[in-house]
């Protein structure tokens, strides 16, 4: 019985859905922003699938987190997440995993710009989340920034440094054995 290529991307957005399903709740609190391997998750996800599946993934994720599992960062759920204080960061890793996703797919192999461009794509949901933060808690965008950002910048830019070095590794042994296809470039 053959596996069709539908099948496998099922099976590979699923995988990846419950990857960052298990990596998204731990985290550290440390104030109204914790710290926690969302973001790991999903830089992992898009090496491994790439950007359609992995950006698939993750609005899996973001459905089954609003819809009340406690898959957001400390093991908490519900449309509540969007509406609090980290709900920019939530909406903003969407456009985040779009934008790095198209690095990663494009330049997968290339460690410096994909460091480059996850940071980059990371931006994204920093600026949302410091607005949305600094709106739903009532704080002027400098503390905002302050407390939600300033403290993950090396962490985050720690996570995206191990990510582009495990990830194109998994993509190739992947790719290699035939269990996954990419997009090739022409």
């Amino acid at each position: 019985m053959k596996i069709t290529d539908n099948t496998k991307n099922l099976t590979f957005i699923a995988l990846m859905t419950a990857f960052i399903c298990i990596l998204g709740p731990l985290s550290i609190p440390i104030g109204p922003v914790p710290v926690s391997l969302q973001n790991f998750a999903i830089y992992l996800a898009l090496y491994i699938v790439g950007m359609k599946r992995g950006t698939i993934a993750f609005l899996l994720y973001m459905l089954l987190g609003l819809v009340g599992l406690p898959v957001f960062a400390g093991f908490t759920g519900g449309l509540q997440k969007i509406v609090g204080p980290t709900g920019g960061y939530l909406v903003g890793f969407i456009f985040m995993t779009v934008l790095a996703g198209w690095v990663l797919d494009n330049y997968y192999q290339n460690r410096i710009l994909c460091v480059a461009g996850m940071f980059l794509a990371t931006c994204i949901p920093y600026l949302l989340g410091t607005l949305w933060l600094s709106h739903s808690a009532g704080m002027r965008l400098a503390s905002a920034f302050a407390v939600g950002v300033m403290p993950f910048v090396l962490e985050d830019l720690a996570k995206m440094v191990v990510a582009a070095i495990v990830g194109p590794r998994l993509r190739e042994r992947l790719d290699k054995a035939g269990v996954i296809t990419y997009a090739k470039k022409s």
